[in-house]
C-alpha cells in the first residue's frame, strides 16, 4: 500500500473515531472504549478487504460485528463507505430509529446479524461459511469477535465445527483490547495464549498490531491463506485508542462524554 493511501485510511480512521465519541455523548450510551478499539480492524476491511460494494449481491462477503456493543463503529465506518445513508447516524439511538444500541440485522443495508448477546456471532459465521459452500459461492466470511467474548462456551463449540469443516473462507478477529466489563481480560478468565488456543483448535492462527491499519489490510487480505484452516487473527489493541485520556481506560468502558470532552477528543484527533 502506498504511503498517500495508508495516510488516507488513517484520516478515515481519525474521522470515525471523532463521529463515536460525538455519537457517545448526543444519544448518551456507553461502550465507547470498546467502540475505539476496533476502528482500525474495520476500517482495513471496508477499504481494503471485504468484496461488498452491493449489499444484495449474494456473493458479497459478509461481515459479523459479534462484539455488538460496538455498534457505533460499523455504523460509521458503513456511513463513511457509502452503504448506508451518512444522515441515520444522528439518529442513533433515538425512539423510531433503525441504527438501535446493538445492531439488528436488515435494520440498514450492510448489517448482516442481530448482535450484542455475545457469543453468537461466530456460530452464525460458521453457518454462512458452509452456506456458501454448498451453493457454490465464493465469498468470505469474517467476524470479530471481542477478547471478553472469549469466554464463552459457544464461541469455542463454533471454532471446533470451523475447523472440521475446513471452512477456509472463514476469517475471525479478535479485538485483544486486554479488558472486558469488570476488569482485564486475562484476570477474568485467563484467556492466554490465545494464538496458541486457537492452532490447537485447528485453526490457522497468528498475532498482528491492531492498529497498523496497511499490515491489516494486507494480512486480512489473505483469505483463503492456503492452510485450507479457518483463519484466526488475534489484533492487539488498546481500549479508546485515539483519545489519550480514554486509552485503556476501563471506565470507558461504560463512563459516557460531557460537551467538554467531545471537544477535547476531536481536538486530540485533529477534527477541530
Amino acid at each position: 500500500m502506498s504511503t498517500e493511501g495508508a495516510t488516507d485510511v488513517r484520516a478515515i480512521a481519525r474521522r470515525i473515531r471523532g463521529k463515536l465519541v460525538e455519537l457517545s455523548h448526543s444519544a448518551n450510551t456507553p461502550h465507547l472504549g470498546s467502540s475505539l478499539s476496533c476502528v482500525d480492524i474495520l476500517v482495513a476491511l471496508y477499504w481494503g478487504v471485504l468484496r461488498i460494494d452491493s449489499p444484495l449481491d449474494e456473493n458479497r462477503d459478509r461481515f459479523i460485528l459479534s462484539k455488538g456493543h460496538a455498534a457505533t463503529t460499523l455504523y460509521a465506518v458503513l456511513g463513511e463507505r457509502g452503504l448506508l445513508p451518512i444522515e441515520l447516524l444522528d439518529s442513533y439511538a433515538k425512539p423510531g430509529s433503525p441504527l438501535a444500541e446493538h445492531p439488528i440485522r436488515g435494520s440498514a443495508p450492510g448489517i448482516e446479524v442481530t448482535s450484542g448477546s455475545l457469543g453468537h456471532g461466530l456460530s452464525l459465521g460458521v453457518g454462512m461459511a458452509m452456506a456458501g459452500r454448498i451453493k457454490g459461492l465464493s465469498y468470505r466470511v469474517v467476524v470479530v469477535l471481542s477478547d471478553g467474548e472469549c469466554n464463552e462456551g459457544s464461541v469455542w463449540e463454533a471454532a471446533l465445527m470451523a475447523a472440521a469443516q475446513k471452512l477456509d473462507n472463514l476469517m475471525v478477529i479478535i479485538d485483544y483490547n486486554k479488558w472486558q466489563a469488570t476488569g482485564r481480560s486475562e484476570d477474568v478468565m485467563a484467556i492466554q495464549p490465545m494464538v496458541e488456543k486457537w492452532a490447537s483448535f485447528g485453526w490457522s492462527s497468528s498475532n498482528i498490531d491492531g492498529h497498523d491499519v496497511p499490515r491489516l489490510m494486507e494480512t486480512l487480505a489473505k483469505l483463503p491463506d492456503g492452510t485450507g484452516k479457518p483463519v484466526a487473527i488475534v489484533a492487539n489493541t488498546v481500549k479508546g485508542k485515539g483519545v489519550s485520556f480514554m486509552e485503556d481506560d476501563n471506565n470507558w468502558h461504560y463512563r459516557i462524554p460531557n460537551a467538554e470532552e467531545v471537544q477535547k477528543a476531536k481536538q486530540e484527533l485533529d477534527l477541530t
